[in-house]
């Protein structure tokens, strides 16, 4: 009988999906080899079995082992169980048989391997229903045939059946089992041939220069010893032993006591006196319901600390641990691929895009260039309700590394590719697949969105495929792959030179990445020229060439958009610039005018009848009103673990005469590996959680002299990091081995208040969501290319009553720390100064004494060591003093 499907507790289900791929590829077993070309065997399943009325022992016997099925109810079955159906390895069969109805035998003996068989001609139908009539003389020949004569029957091939020797053929086998390590030496190609001289450094003086790799043991190699060769040499014991203790003189203390109580006349007199029994009998009901209350209500509960907590909490509020809610996984890609970033969608409930990589080194991804040309690299959108089949896939040229929906339109995406150049999508045509909008006037948004994880799983079954509407120029962008990428708020705008401006268009229209190329640019989505109007007959031709399923909202792009403004961050007297990795802007308290009522509510309805993306004017930037108060400096995270506070205004050189970056404003060393994580507090403007190599840091804008906080090394490195939505206090850190660190200022600040296992490889991405005031997510992906869901506990998402201004307090604390550690270090470095100057005084003095002066001293310091060591002489007996004055030697 075929295995039957059950349904597994564990949170993670394993789709069938690869299974119903490769049974559609399978061609039906027939038994040509045996000489039974029409015979087809088959599993037919109890459940099967009640569906066609072909149930053993009771609609099939020995008497009629057969059984005739309608071509149709096959036909009808493999629709509602598709895969699942037992005749799907038989469908081409059924589908090219003539006639309507099919012979289905019960092979009781396993003739043919399974429990069924069916015939696929109408011919081998009639041999089975009418066999041929055997003639008199062949019967009367087979009587005559001694049963002892041996009648040869040549060997028949069958199918093998697994009986589980392979698996004692694998344990058996030798394997490697230590893990092949792969080198790579690299050197410029200007070097090659070149003499190479060699000359002696001291360790000390260079940083990292000095390892010391000691012996320690590994707990993966154990070996026996077999044999070993020991050589022993008695010696006596010896010990050097010295005390001093400082006796005191001993004495003894006793002390007893006894209790004073009453005399048995006493306690008679007592017991019948009237005033006792009077207050006993007064007294025992108090005690009574006192002790019933105690027993009753806890009195020892602090009421004003739950006053302002809510009754209705969800959840448990012991429970400190993350719980898996859904897991998303890529099943239908062919190739090995991780998760390089994860968004939320802005505006629909259970629904987040994820953008996918091939998991392979530059080596490798060099060397299968052209079988990954063949392969889409996509961002795939997951829904609550279908965890298998994407609602929607966005097409890029290359692999995504990181990708923002628009803050002004959600349905405009743009994203950073592996090889420098800028996507852009627009999934206005496809907003009614993933969204419902329910009917009525309702104010808010919010209500008229329906949760996606409520819709029917059958109503988003096939994926949709989406191609890019605009890709950047190569030649004018980035060299290499994009780190980062934002939006610029909808209320300002730059022009070339870094300058702000007011944006009257009143949507996001500018962008900012950075990449590895050591550069960070400023890019503007509309036309950098005024658009003319065109004659029909280029109209005509433009329309010929677009594809029709390719929005034409950012025609004017499509490889040819280039940046508006380039920055480098210099590293100063060399000619060598900051790789930055990761960059935050200050886009929170923009100090630009506010716009009249009626003006909003005018562009809101404009807003309802076009989409403003659709219809771009060329920016005129110069033409708009400046804004001066602008904050124009920002946050950049390198490649080699430094923390960069500069300014994307350029400056005029003296010298040349050019718009040149400004110098970076304040740099620190503080992680010691790739910063992945720069990111703004959601509720202080001036905090930055800043996560990379093997530790975390906060800042505060305002202090440059050193982080607020720098955790010391971890077990393993950091990979990513986040900020919780509803608590100040609260972030999340991703480790390399699948752990994720909770912090908690609150509870601790030197070091995780917890730490939990979220899968087994590394962790990529971090992003928390807010479902409701009683219910939040946090989604992590991970490097094998899976996304986890997990609910956040009561305790991680619901703020304390005073939280706020602790967190206030202790970052203040930890101002006035830093503050304080500036001060030292500059009394220290005058105390200093102070000591030298001292020193170099006290030189002079001694270079001024006279040549009789020095002798006198020294003739001082002779004569007070000599009465030393006699009187050590004296006390240690080895000389004794006469009568007369005299020193007698003992010896």
């Amino acid at each position: 009988m075929a295995p039957k499907l059950k349904k597994k507790s564990s949170r993670r289900k394993k789709s069938p999906k690869p299974i119903l791929a490769a049974s559609e590829d399978m061609e039906p077993v027939n038994m040509e080899s045996m000489g039974h070309p029409e015979i087809y065997p088959l599993v037919l399943t109890t459940k099967t079995q009640e569906i066609f009325n072909c149930r053993i022992d009771e609609d099939i016997t020995d008497e009629q082992p057969y059984k005739l099925i309608n071509k149709e109810d096959i036909f009808e079955d493999l629709r509602n169980r598709a895969a699942v159906s037992d005749f799907h390895p038989v469908k081409k069969i059924v589908q090219e048989y003539p006639g309507n109805e099919l012979l289905l035998v019960y092979d009781k003996d396993f003739k043919y391997g399974l429990n069924f068989y069916l015939i696929g001609t109408e011919e081998g139908k009639e041999n089975y229903l009418n066999p041929p009539e055997v003639s008199e003389e062949q019967e009367e020949y087979k009587e005559y045939i001694p049963e002892d004569v041996y009648i040869y029957k040549p060997p028949v091939s069958k199918p093998w059946v697994s009986l589980g020797s392979e698996k004692e053929i694998e344990e058996e086998s030798v394997t490697e089992s230590t893990k092949q390590i792969t080198y790579m030496i690299s050197r410029k190609r200007s070097e090659f041939g070149a003499p190479i001289k060699f000359s002696d450094q001291n360790a000390s003086s260079v940083k990292d220069a000095y390892i010391e790799c000691t012996a320690y043991p590994d707990k993966n190699f154990t070996l026996k010893q077999l044999e070993k060769d020991v050589g022993m040499q008695v010696i006596p014991q010896i010990k050097d032993i010295s005390t001093q203790t400082k006796w005191t003189y001993p004495k003894n203390a006793t002390t007893q006591y006894y209790p004073r109580e009453f005399s048995e006349e006493e306690k008679e007199t007592l017991k019948q006196s009237k005033p006792l029994v009077d207050f006993l009998n007064n007294a025992s009901i108090s005690v009574e319901i006192a002790l019933q209350q105690n027993e009753i209500t806890n009195t020892f509960i602090d009421d004003w600390k739950h006053l302002a907590e809510e009754e209705g909490t969800f959840g448990d509020k012991t429970d400190t641990h993350l719980k898996e809610y859904q897991s998303f996984t890529d099943l239908h890609s062919p190739t090995e691929k991780m998760i390089t970033c994860v968004s939320w969608h802005p505006t629909i409930y259970g629904l987040i895009a994820v953008s996918v990589a091939v998991r392979l080194s530059f080596e490798d991804r060099v060397h299968f260039s052209g079988k990954l040309l063949l392969q889409p690299s996509l961002i795939l959108f997951w829904s609550f309700s279908d965890p298998i089949h994407p609602q929607l896939m966005l097409e890029s040229p290359d692999d995504i590394f990181c990708f923002k929906f628009c803050p002004s339109d959600p349905n405009i995406i743009a994203g950073g590719c592996i090889n420098g150049q800028i996507v852009m999508w627009d999934i206005t045509a496809h907003a009614d697949r993933i969204e419902n909008i329910k009917g009525g006037g309702s104010r808010s948004k919010k209500a008229t969105l329906k949760p996606m994880f409520l819709l029917e799983p059958e109503s988003n079954k096939e994926a949709m495929y989406i191609r890019h509407c605009a890709v950047s120029s190569i030649e004018n962008g980035h060299k290499r792959v994009i780190t980062d990428i934002h939006w610029l708020s909808d209320t300002f705008e730059i022009n070339r030179m870094g300058s702000v401006f007011e944006n009257r268009s009143g949507i996001c229209c500018q962008l900012v990445t950075c990449s590895a190329d050591c550069t960070i640019c400023f890019w503007d989505i509309r036309p950098q020229k005024p658009l003319t109007p065109q004659t029909t007959e280029k109209k005509k031709e433009e329309s010929i060439e677009i594809p029709f399923d390719v929005p034409s909202t950012f025609l004017h792009l499509d490889l040819s958009w280039k940046p508006l403004t380039k920055l480098k961050l210099s590293k100063g007297e060399t000619s060598l610039d900051h790789c930055p990795t990761k960059i935050s802007l200050n886009e929170d308290h923009l100090l630009c005018k506010t716009q009249d009522k009626m003006l909003a509510q005018s562009k809101t309805a404009k807003a309802e009848e076009m989409n403003p993306y659709h219809n771009l004017e060329s920016g005129v930037a110069n033409l708009l009103k400046p804004i001066d108060d602008f904050c124009t400096k920002f946050f950049v995270g390198t490649e080699e673990g430094e923390v960069i506070y500069t300014d994307w205004k350029m400056e005029r050189d003296p010298e040349t005469g050019r718009f040149m970056p400004k110098k970076p404003v304040n740099l620190h060393t503080i992680h010691d590996g790739i910063v992945h994580t720069i990111q703004r507090s959601p509720f202080y403007d001036d905090i930055i959680l800043t996560v990379g190599g093997w530790n975390v840091a906060i800042w505060k804008e305002s202090v440059m002299t050193g982080p607020l906080l720098q955790s010391c090394c971890a077990p393993k490195r950091y990979t990513s990091g986040h900020w919780s939505l509803t608590r100040p206090g609260v972030f999340y850190i991703g480790r390399e081995d699948g752990y994720i660190d909770i912090w908690d200022l609150l509870e601790k600040t030197h070091e995780p208040a917890q730490s939990q296992n979220i899968c087994i490889t590394m962790i990529t991405c971090i992003k928390p969501w807010i479902f409701s005031p009683k219910q939040q997510f946090i989604a992590i992906a991970d490097y094998y290319g899976t996304l986890h869901i997990l609910e956040i506990p009561w305790t991680l998402s619901r703020p304390s009553a005073n939280e706020m201004t602790s967190i206030n307090h202790y970052f203040e604390r930890e101002v006035k720390h830093l503050e304080y550690v500036e001060q030292r270090k500059k009394i220290r470095e005058q105390e200093k100064k102070e000591m030298e100057q001292e020193m170099a005084k006290k030189k002079v003095k001694i270079y001024q004494k006279s040549k009789e002066q020095m002798e006198a001293e020294l003739k001082m310091d002779y004569e007070s060591y000599l009465e030393l060591e006699k009187t050590v002489l004296i006390n240690l007996g080895l000389i004794k003093v006469t009568e007369k004055g005299s020193y007698l030697d003992v010896m």
